[in-house]
């Protein structure tokens, strides 16, 4: 049995301390523009494999994706990884102001966000700003929210590039026919414990 020089064990504890302290001191980065927009309902513009480590303390089921384009291999196999859902409404970025945004993408991507089975969810674009954006308005305006302030929020994650035909439609959608799509889901904390959580559809709040 040979021996080992004390050196080398020295040097190798130290390359395990240097591995402990990165470790230790690893920087979660969260994607760019992020924001929470309500319990379990988180925004933010395109993830990056930088923003991995931090999406994992999220402990996301869903996530919304608001382009066209084929999501991206890399970030598909992170969500496989963790057991993440992808729902896809691909809406195009275009800043023509005649190009309408898609109604039915909306209304299913709001039908997500309101089914707790799929929270956390991350709703994401490329920047995080206008498709991210007209979306999480027609949400604040299903949570009552007025005008001023759905805008003082859109306003803020543009950075200073906000886009008329995006308010247009958050000021014209008609919020009631999300009700009846998803048979007017109403959502009230129950049991034991502030997290706790179901459905109540009409059919139940009229019992």
């Amino acid at each position: 049995m040979g021996l080992i020089a004390m050196e080398d064990v020295d040097e190798n504890e130290a390359e395990i301390a240097e591995v402990e302290i990165e470790v230790e001191t690893k920087i979660l980065v969260p994607p760019f523009n992020f924001a929470m927009v309500d319990e379990g309902i988180y925004r933010s513009g395109f993830p990056t494999e930088e923003n991995f480590d931090f999406l994992e303390t999220l402990n996301l089921r869903s996530v919304v994706y608001m382009c066209p384009e084929p999501y991206p291999e890399e970030n598909f196999k992170f969500l496989k990884a963790h057991g993440i859902k992808l729902f896809q409404f691909g809406i195009d970025g275009s800043k023509d102001p005649l190009v309408k945004i898609p109604k039915d993408a909306i209304t299913g991507a709001l039908k997500i966000l309101l089914d707790v089975r799929n929270q956390p969810v991350l709703i994401h674009c490329k920047r995080g700003k206008h498709r991210t954006g007209t979306l999480v308005g027609c949400f604040r305006k299903l949570r009552y929210w007025c005008l001023s302030s759905i805008f003082e929020e859109y306003h803020r994650h543009t950075a200073g590039k906000s886009r008329m035909s995006d308010q247009r439609f958050i000021e014209t959608f008609d919020v009631s026919t999300v009700r009846d799509c998803v048979l007017g889901i109403m959502y009230r904390y129950h049991g034991v414990g502030r997290k706790s959580k179901r459905l109540v559809y009409e059919s139940d709040s009229d019992n």
